[in-house]
């Protein structure tokens, strides 16, 4: 094995450029190679993280086959998934995988480590990594991965969160030098600044798909401290949701606008609108369903819906 590729997913939130920063540094203080690299540019909330303790951000690549030579390895964080990882990644091994999600279609030749962990970040589960093979985690890495579990928590307000992931917060906090609460309401505010996004980058900036029962299921989410904002695009959103799910073959496209303020969402949707007023008990009116209490694709969304298509 001469190195590792460490990437998180397609259109990548803080956790997935963060993780991979992270997990490449603890791979190279235990005896390996690693290089992080990232499946798109940071969002503006990345951006302000990245910004804030001086790290670079990792090298966008499109493909494993552009920067892999002979002898290389895969490294996935923060996704398993085939759709949502590196289109040619079949056509090399996966060594390792650490995540925080559901696992569907992943299949390798090999044997490989694998660290899932049912809490609310992948950031938390590396902080754990650190401590088990006592590699000090320097501030501007603590600083990052507290950013990436603030942001998968929203500051602890998610469902996902668990006492593992507070405990990484308190802990990341006081080896990065801030308050967890002023700097994480900074954080997630710079996520909020959406006005001049397009609509394209809007659906694009955090956006996944999922097989669920023979069909593909497109979720985007965007966070806001004002749904309205949001929705005043709905047409031109909801056109270019259309033209996607018609090019793509999305059975099912849904927008998630969540408001980080009262932890409420609007789904915008375009496709099978049936499965989402089954899968939450909602009527959906115009093209939209308002989802109280819903702030989680991973734990408040994916699952249900699942559901509601093989049930």
């Amino acid at each position: 094995m001469s190195k590792v590729l460490v990437f998180g997913h397609a259109n990548p939130d803080t956790d997935s450029i963060v993780s991979a920063i992270s997990y490449a540094y603890l791979l190279n203080q235990t005896g390996f190679e690693a290089t992080a690299y990232a499946l798109g540019a940071p969002s503006e909330e990345t951006q302000f993280a990245l910004d804030h303790f001086g790290v670079s951000a990792p090298q966008v690549i499109a493909k494993a086959a552009d920067v892999i030579g002979e002898g290389d390895v895969l490294a996935l964080v923060d996704h398993n998934e085939a759709q949502q990882s590196l289109p040619d990644r079949a056509d090399y091994r996966i060594w390792s995988v650490v995540d925080h999600h559901r696992i569907a279609n992943i299949e390798t030749v090999e044997p490989l480590n694998y660290r899932a962990e049912t809490v609310g970040c992948t950031s938390t589960i590396l902080y754990k990594m650190y401590n088990e093979q006592g590699v000090d985690i320097p501030q501007d890495i603590a600083g990052l991965m507290l950013s990436a579990v603030i942001s998968d928590t929203l500051l602890m307000k998610s469902p996902t969160c668990t006492e593992e992931d507070e405990a990484a917060i308190i802990a990341l906090a006081a080896l990065a030098g801030v308050d967890y609460n002023t700097y994480g309401l900074d954080l997630l505010k710079a996520g909020t600044n959406l006005s001049a996004k397009s609509c394209d980058e809007l659906l694009n900036m955090d956006a996944k798909s999922f097989p669920m029962g023979g069909n593909t299921v497109r979720i985007a989410q965007v966070n806001t401290v004002d749904v309205n904002d949001v929705l005043a695009r709905k047409d031109e959103l909801t056109a270019l949701m259309q033209d996607a799910s018609a090019k793509e073959g999305y059975d099912l496209y849904l927008l998630l606008i969540t408001n980080i303020l009262d932890s409420n969402s609007t789904g915008l949707i375009v496709g099978n609108s049936a499965k989402v007023e089954t899968a939450f008990g909602v009527t959906a009116v115009d093209g939209t369903a308002e989802l109280a209490g819903v702030v989680s694709r991973k734990k408040q969304v994916v699952p249900p819906l699942t559901k509601a298509y093989e049930g």
